[in-house]
């Protein structure tokens, strides 16, 4: 494919037909996406390939809390886990706000789940003394899931990214035999998508691109 067409139709595909992802076609998307960018070129990416059923189940399971979490705040008209304004939704409640379905399949339905983690001891996480939470070691983490997800556009196949389980971060190192030293940085689910989008919703550029200061004029052609 052209590469503006990949970028402008891979989509967050959660639902997946019952076709594999063989091997040598994700060792192809892995060995064309590892040229993604990290900071000082030290590549602390790890990710785990997951097909067993058994171990998707409980990867998505341990995403659960954090998934009722977040429908619940939808819920009462927050922005979920969000770390400007804080829940004001009681445990109660979350503990017993139903999660939709889909929310929760494409882990246990995709034919590959990917984890990701990276190595914090190579990490430059330049903002970890700013009173806010810290988003630059992901610089080390999303440029490789993103080109990961555009390879598998490339191949036919899609996924999304999902952060849910990183709540539960220490069971999800048990369970995948990830060092202390790593954080859990998204689990992937990957597959065949039921069907494929070709036009996206986006907010176009005039929205968020402006000129030499933040309040400046729409960028523009």
């Amino acid at each position: 494919m052209e590469l503006y067409d990949v970028m402008r139709t891979t989509f967050a595909a959660r639902e997946f037909t019952d076709d594999p992802l063989p091997d040598d076609v994700l060792w192809r998307i892995f060995d064309n996406a590892r040229f993604a960018p990290s900071g000082g070129n030290r590549q602390g990416v790890h990710i785990t390939v997951v097909r067993d059923p058994q171990d998707r189940r409980r990867l998505a399971e341990l995403g659960s809390a954090a998934a009722r979490r977040y429908f619940a705040q939808l819920q009462a008209g927050e922005n979920p886990w969000n770390p400007v304004h804080p829940s004001g939704v009681p445990q109660d409640v979350i503990d017993h706000t139903e999660i939709p379905d889909a929310f929760v399949a494409p882990i246990v339905k995709a034919p590959v789940v990917l984890v990701f983690s990276v190595d914090l001891s190579v990490v430059a996480s330049v903002d970890q003394d700013l009173d806010r939470v810290g988003v630059a070691s992901g610089a080390s983490v999303y440029a490789l899931v993103r080109n990961i997800l555009l390879a598998a556009r490339n191949e036919g196949f899609g996924g999304t990214i999902t952060t849910m389980a990183i709540a539960e971060e220490e069971h999800v190192r048990r369970l995948m035999g990830i060092p202390d030293r790593h954080a859990v940085a998204a689990v992937v689910p990957l597959g065949k998508p039921v069907r494929q989008l070709t036009k996206l919703r986006r907010r176009p550029v005039a929205e968020f691109v402006t000129r030499d200061h933040f309040d400046g004029p729409a960028f523009g052609t």
